[in-house]
């Protein structure tokens, strides 16, 4: 939050000086039950737009944490102190569930086929793809000459990640000319990269690495350039960045000045452009530049209007783009000439239909291939450039297409996937021009797995406005439908990001124990088109909790579910969702499962220092300026509304490095969750000390997270703590 809006009261000054340096987990003498770590109360009182507000725990956010996030053994040591006795705490609560942690851990890692390898994708003389060894924790990239060939390994992130506690590549790409390879490693977990580039014809790489990068990069379309997104001391993209792409003098290309912009960077599908997007949650604009004149300063496409939302790509002959001008809520696509790409010379080539919502489009020299969802499904559209269309079309009550699209432009082939809760994926090649559909791949679930034994269905759950909720819902066909099954609904909501019906093999460690799964398609999300979306956020927020309270409350009447006896389970503004609910309607859950969870709503998005509160205040609102806007999120801040109430069994978790939901977030809600929870039930906290947002960059160590997670559902629908 903004330092002028603290005052630190005199007594709260004295409870400070007063207080004990750290906070304790403290065994009872003779007692068998561990207990909690108690945490100190420093009351911080906050004036805001006339409001006033006492926090007693914001002394666990470190003022240093930009310095914590690259290196977090900096780390205030009361902090850590506490930090680490709730995570022993944990630990001893769910010392019980070990057995089963690591019995769903082996089941997890069984159905994984631990040798796998991506479809190649290719480009020129080359096949290009991802695979893993059997026991590595992180993939090989590779190519080899098209149509097969011996092997080159491009990068092996198992020895990148060598004596690293964490390390993840988060984005990796060849030159057009195929001589250079890139590629952005996070090495501590707070999406702080470095981007590497490496010299194919000598097989090293290049002694400038770039630092302080989002991980957003590209190569000019002559591959003499690499373009690349910075990241501020804020954790903020606020420039593009231009060099040579072996080396040499670094050229500022853009510098956003709105700190509420994203930005990043990329090339056209037919290589003509390289193209700037800039964009929050309302509003964009696009610069490009012509790939002849790769140093030339960007010309902006359409200047920037509040609400008008576009995205641009390039056609070979024009500027083909997917926007919500004219009133177009779920997104048109329109044309323009190469030269004239402004909005006045705009003429529709999809029209807008509302209910459904143009995710996306993939180009190639002939074919254009777009993405829809409605009903919180997804569907696959071709045309071809005289306009003719035909759809892939699947026959299921739930599932997920995937457009993943060409790797090149001059073909007539894409590519998706599919799947749905019950079927692995499949990945197919499409001949756009015959039609012709070639299976490349089908997810090998070597512990085995036979689709006629589950169930999926599809419910639409009414929510108190009229509106129809989607729940997707997957069982095993002998888990009875009586109420007696526990039930895992899951939730998120935001930023108009859906949930898809898909395929999860660690899902079936609950379902093939007699769970079921069930995810709810609520508001905030773009699962029914991206009006789904505007009718939950800001001043319509609520609208999200109170769909996934009617999801729960249908699958009760539906008899999926016994109330008390569901654990509500949802990630980063997920958790939000987890955090509201919780308040709202504790009667309803055996467990609540925050995954870095966005609970402390009113300090975060009053807090401009965070990477992520400008951006968002389009989505949440303003409560610096806006009374009206603090006074609806106060309503219902997860941290701020907790109160003597008969809560669940709560997990939060979090990530010491994390930059998106900061680890003081859960940490705070933890502490005054467990003093004000009337139900005598266990509130837990686990902070992963050694990693960021996405939890655990290795794939067996990530199946741990999920398993101790699982476990705690099953724990807390079980009463485990009782059993101890």
């Amino acid at each position: 939050m903004n330092r002028r809006q603290l005052i630190l009261s005199t007594a709260a000054t004295a409870v400070a000086a007063a207080s004990p340096a750290l906070s304790k987990s403290v065994q009872s003498p003779g007692a068998s039950m561990p207990q909690p770590p108690v945490a100190k109360k420093i009351p911080v009182v906050i004036e805001q737009l006339g409001r006033t507000r006492t926090d007693d725990y914001q002394w666990m956010k470190d003022d240093n944490w930009q310095a914590v996030l690259k290196d977090p053994t900096l780390i205030k040591a009361d902090v850590k102190e506490h930090l680490t006795a709730e995570n022993a705490y944990r630990e001893a609560m769910m010392a019980s569930t070990l057995p089963l942690q690591a019995e769903m851990f082996a089941e997890m890692r069984g159905r994984i086929k631990e040798d796998d390898s991506s479809v190649p994708a290719p480009d020129g003389a080359w096949d290009y793809y991802v695979r893993y060894n059997t026991g590595d924790q992180h993939p090989l990239y590779c190519r080899r000459p098209r149509g097969g060939g011996a092997e080159t390994i491009l990068l092996d992130a198992n020895v990148l990640a060598e004596g690293k506690a964490y390390s993840e590549v988060s984005a990796a790409s060849h030159s057009p000319d195929h001589a250079l390879f890139a590629y952005a490693e996070d090495a501590q977990g707070s999406e702080v990269h470095k981007i590497y580039v490496k010299d194919l014809t000598t097989d090293a790489v290049l002694p400038e690495a770039i630092e302080n990068a989002t991980g957003d990069f590209t190569f000019s379309p002559d591959s003499q350039w690499i373009f690349w997104t910075n990241r501020d001391d804020n954790g903020r993209p606020d420039k593009i960045f231009r060099r040579p792409a072996k080396g040499g003098v670094t050229t500022l290309v853009y510098e956003e000045e709105d700190d509420g912009m994203f930005i990043g960077v990329g090339r056209t599908a037919d290589d003509r452009f390289i193209v700037i997007g800039i964009q929050n949650q309302e509003t964009s604009e696009a610069r490009y530049i012509p790939a002849s004149t790769p140093t030339a300063t960007p010309v902006v496409l359409e200047p920037r209007v509040v609400a008008l939302r576009y995205d641009a790509d390039h056609w070979g002959d024009r500027w083909v783009i997917r926007t919500n001008a004219d009133d177009s809520v779920d997104f048109k696509i329109v044309e323009a000439p190469t030269e004239t790409p402004g909005k006045a010379h705009w003429t529709d080539l999809v029209s807008h239909t509302p209910g459904r919502f143009i995710e996306g489009l993939d180009l190639t020299h002939s074919h254009m291939a777009r993405q829809e969802r409605a009903d919180a499904n997804t569907r696959i559209i071709i045309r071809d450039r005289a306009g003719a269309e035909h759809e892939i079309a699947v026959d299921e009550p739930a599932f997920a297409l995937s457009l993943s699209g060409a790797s090149e432009f001059e073909t007539t082939n894409t590519r998706y996937s599919y799947n749905s809760p019950s079927t692995p994926t499949q990945t197919f090649d499409y001949d756009m021009a015959t039609r012709e559909r070639t299976l490349r791949k089908t997810q090998q679930i070597p512990s085995g797995h036979n689709i006629a034994d589950y169930v999926v269905e599809r419910l639409n759950a009414p929510a108190s406005d009229g509106q129809l909720v989607p729940v997707t819902v997957l069982r095993r066909k002998s888990t009875p439908v009586d109420g007696s099954a526990p039930l895992l609904l899951y939730g998120y909501g935001s930023y108009g990001i859906p949930m898809p019906a898909g395929f999860s093999t660690n899902r079936l460690s609950l379902v093939d124990r007699g769970w079921i799964y069930a995810i709810a398609h609520v508001r905030g999300g773009s699962d029914k088109g991206w009006g789904w979306f505007l009718d939950a956020r800001r001043m319509t927020k609520k609208n999200t909790f109170t769909d996934f309270i009617a999801a729960a409350e249908h699958l009760i009447d539906r008899n999926y579910a016994a109330s008390g006896n569901i654990v509500a389970q949802g990630g980063s503004a997920g958790g939000l969702l987890m955090g509201a609910v919780n308040n709202m309607r504790p009667d309803l859950w055996a467990g609540v499962i925050g995954q870095v969870p966005f609970v402390d709503v009113i300090n975060t998005m009053s807090d401009t220092s965070l990477p992520l509160t400008p951006p968002e205040w389009p989505e949440w609102g303003n409560p610096i300026e806006d009374p009206e806007a603090y006074d609806y999120m106060m309503s219902y801040s997860p941290y701020d509304q907790v109160g003597p109430k008969p809560y669940p069994a709560i997990l939060a978790t979090g990530g010491l490095s994390d930059p998106r939901v900061t680890y003081w977030e859960p940490e705070k809600w933890v502490a005054k969750l467990r003093p004000a929870t009337t139900s005598g039930k266990p509130v837990l906290l686990k902070i992963n000390m050694e990693a960021g947002h996405g939890g655990a960059a290795g794939r067996f160590d990530y199946l741990k997270e999920v398993a101790h997670d699982y476990a705690f559902a099953v724990w807390a629908a079980e009463k485990g703590w009782e059993k101890a």
